[in-house]
């Protein structure tokens, strides 16, 4: 395992990577500060890519296939409200608050045991952007069947449950998931004679509310439709609002159940729109696939916590945000487990939360011995 100085060099990454926090798509500093920190503590090969990098360790046998482990990169357009860290973020308005800093660490924290080891199979670490937005999986899953990878496995830190204990789930533990905007036009006029020019604010409202009444059906399982914003016109007392826009967030155990849904909206939207001569456009936006793990891949997982003594805990319902690993398990078996930061821990996405530093370890452990054991 990790030895003291070790522990205390991934402590220190991890709070670099905190102080500078970079957006989905904007990862570019933080690439640099893991490629050095790769390059100055082990011998791993780095492999950069457009927007992404890996490290990687050859293994003996080339026969026996890949194994990789993936960690996100990118931060949240949330303000820093802990100033008090001597780490906080130096970065306006944006900061780590879904501890991707330490997912990235964590991954350093392996690379550090790799450097020491002989391993059968050759080891892939991803360094992946644009987690947030659900676009950085489907980039870096190309990596599975070009590089024939056969495993892959991610932990994701998680609140509300004691520090240290493995949170699993198998087949489905995140749900699909996208950002819709339907954008209504008609045409402004002047707010004493509204019968003059075609408002949307009624469209927009009756949308929002069939998508809920939509949503509703769970016949086929869990669907949900959140009003993430709704807007109609300049919000000037003295015209009459002549476009406008409504943001939905859907969920749903299966894409295709998302897909349905997010169809019955539209055709609502359309025969409302055309009822009351309005022009209707959609977007889609920040799509994220069910994330299903495999039954080898969290079998692994939990023999992996068995032969450590980690202590674990089943989660009973899905936990319903997304997250685009799902992308990676389309192409080959593996796992998505969660490390619990404690019981009272801030929760995430919020302005109180910091990654907890004392799990680093307990990821880098059950990685390791994943590999130990792989093939």
């Amino acid at each position: 395992m990790l030895n003291a100085e070790q522990v205390k060099l991934i402590r220190q990454l991890r709070h670099d990577l905190h102080a500078h926090p970079e957006l989905s798509h904007c990862e570019v500093q933080t690439q640099q500060r893991l490629c050095a920190f790769l390059s100055s503590h082990t011998s791993l090969e780095i492999v950069r890519k457009a927007g992404w990098f890996y490290a990687v360790r050859p293994g003996s046998d080339p026969d026996a296939g890949g194994i990789a482990f993936r960690a996100d990169m990118d931060a949240l357009p949330i303000d820093e409200d802990t100033q008090a860290l001597p780490y906080a973020s130096q970065s306006t308005g944006i900061s780590h608050k879904c501890g991707h800093d330490g997912h990235c660490a964590a991954l350093c924290a392996l690379a550090l045991l790799l450097d020491e080891a002989h391993c059968r199979q050759t080891v892939y670490l991803i360094f992946q952007p644009a987690e947030e937005t659900g676009a950085g999986g489907a980039l870096c899953a190309e990596l599975i069947k070009e590089k024939g990878i056969t495993e892959i496995y991610a932990f994701h830190n998680l609140s509300g449950y004691p520090q240290g204990v493995l949170i699993y789930r198998e087949g489905l533990t995140q749900p699909a998931s996208e950002g819709l905007e339907i954008r209504f036009c008609g045409r402004q006029s002047h707010a004493s004679a509204p019968e003059e020019g075609r408002n949307p604010a009624a469209a927009i409202a009756a949308t929002a509310l069939r998508a809920g009444e939509l949503a509703r059906d769970q016949s086929r399982g869990m669907r949900l439709c959140t009003v993430t914003g709704m807007k109609a016109g300049t919000g000037d007392f003295g015209i009459a609002a002549g476009e406008g826009s409504l943001r939905l967030t859907l969920r749903a155990e299966r894409e295709e159940e998302m897909d349905r849904l997010e169809e019955e909206i539209l055709s609502f939207a359309g025969e409302r729109a055309k009822e009351e001569g309005l022009g209707v456009s959609y977007e889609i936006s920040d799509r994220f696939p069910e994330t299903r793990n495999s039954e080898k891949g969290i079998s692994r997982v939990l023999d992996a916590a068995s032969r450590l003594g980690v202590p674990v805990i089943r989660m009973q319902q899905m936990w319903r945000a997304s997250e685009d690993f799902g992308w990676y398990l389309k192409e080959c078996d593996g796992a998505i487990f969660y490390i619990g930061n404690g019981e009272n821990w801030p929760a995430l996405h919020t302005s109180g939360y910091d990654f907890n530093d004392r799990i680093l370890e307990r990821a880098a452990e059950i990685f390791w011995e994943i590999i130990l054991t792989a093939g």
